[in-house]
C-alpha cells in the first residue's frame, strides 16, 4: 500500500478565470533559467505575488486556469515558488498533465470561487477535499486517481518512473538470484 500523500495547509491566493500559462511563466523571461522566470510569475495580475508567497501555500484559479501553451515551466515556477497545490473548478488539459508530471498537486474544485485571498486552506490530497480555516466550509474536490496520487508522492513522472523501474530491477535481482 502507498503511503498517503501529506496534507497541504497554506494561504490562499486566489486568481479568476483562464489564467494562462504566459501569466505564470512569461514569455519574455523564457530564455533564463526557472528562479528568474518565477520572479516574474503572475506579476501582471499580483506585482507582489512571487516577492510574497510562502512554502505550502495555495494558488486558486477560475476556470481553464493554465490555459495558453505547453510550457512546463508554468507549473515549474510554482514549485519554485513553494506552492503546495493549486485548486480550482477546471485546468486546461496541457497544464493539467504538467502538474502532475512535475509533481505539483491539482485539486479539480467546483466550489473554489469561495476562497477569499489569504484565507487559509488546508487541503486533503487522499480525501479530495479543501477546509478553509475561517469559515470552516469544507469543499469536496474531484478525487485523484491512484496513479497520479503515486506521481506527486513520488516528486513527478520522472522520478516516479525511476523509483518503478528500480524497484523492478530489485525484484528481478531477488527472482535471479533464488534457485
Amino acid at each position: 500500500m502507498n503511503a498517503p500523500q501529506k496534507p497541504v495547509f497554506g494561504r490562499a491566493w486566489v486568481f479568476g478565470d483562464d489564467v494562462n500559462t504566459d501569466l505564470l511563466a512569461p514569455g519574455a523571461y523564457m530564455k533564463y533559467g526557472i528562479g528568474e522566470i518565477a520572479k516574474h510569475c503572475l506579476e501582471a495580475l499580483d506585482p507582489t505575488f512571487a516577492q510574497a508567497v510562502q512554502p505550502g501555500d495555495v494558488v486558486i484559479g477560475g476556470r481553464n486556469f493554465g490555459a495558453g501553451s505547453s510550457r512546463e515551466q508554468a507549473v515549474e515556477v510554482l514549485r519554485h515558488l513553494g506552492v503546495a497545490a493549486v485548486m480550482a473548478p477546471a485546468f486546461a488539459g496541457l497544464f493539467y498533465r504538467n502538474g502532475f508530471n512535475l509533481g505539483l498537486p491539482l485539486l479539480i474544485c467546483p466550489a473554489a470561487g469561495v476562497v477569499q485571498p489569504g484565507q487559509r486552506v488546508h487541503a486533503d490530497i487522499d480525501a479530495a477535499r479543501v477546509h478553509v480555516a475561517e469559515t470552516g466550509a469544507v469543499l469536496a474536490c474531484e478525487s485523484i486517481p491512484p496513479h497520479l496520487i503515486a506521481m506527486i508522492r513520488d516528486g513527478g513522472l520522472v522520478p516516479h518512473l525511476a523509483r518503478k523501474l528500480a524497484a523492478r530491477q530489485i525484484g528481478q535481482s531477488l527472482t535471479e538470484a533464488t534457485p
